[in-house]
């Protein structure tokens, strides 16, 4: 969870038992903004800390991010949401939702979820 006194905007459900998810994350936890985002780890916590609209088996599925406005994006769009909210990667957050390169995102972030059935 974040511990910072500035309210977090955005919720960043992650797979703790991925390696390479809890190293990306830790990653974006040490980034000037992150402040912004609470992030939660869905192997630990209990349902209620997941919110309305969201199983574990989701969650776990695939990387999802909650708004401020409670809205759920997963996927290549959790990653543009989460990059926007960290000012050195607003640039790449905006490209990454541009209508052209999400949908070519999403593609590569499928193939992800299928190699890391392999490190769980």
């Amino acid at each position: 969870m974040n511990t910072s006194s500035a309210a977090p905007t955005t919720t960043v459900y992650y797979d703790g038992a991925c390696p390479i998810c809890s190293r990306e994350i830790g990653q974006y936890r040490k980034v000037q903004g992150a402040e912004r985002l609470d992030f939660v780890d869905v192997t630990a916590c209990d349902a209620t800390g997941l919110g309305p609209g969201l199983s574990r088996d989701a969650a776990l599925a695939r990387m999802h991010v909650r708004r401020a406005d409670g809205s759920l994006a997963s996927g290549a769009a959790a990653f543009a949401e989460i990059w926007q909210q960290l000012p050195k990667l607003a640039w790449a957050g905006r490209l990454a939702a541009s209508p052209m390169v999400l949908p070519v995102l999403e593609i590569g972030y499928r193939v992800f979820l299928r190699v890391r059935r392999l490190w769980r």
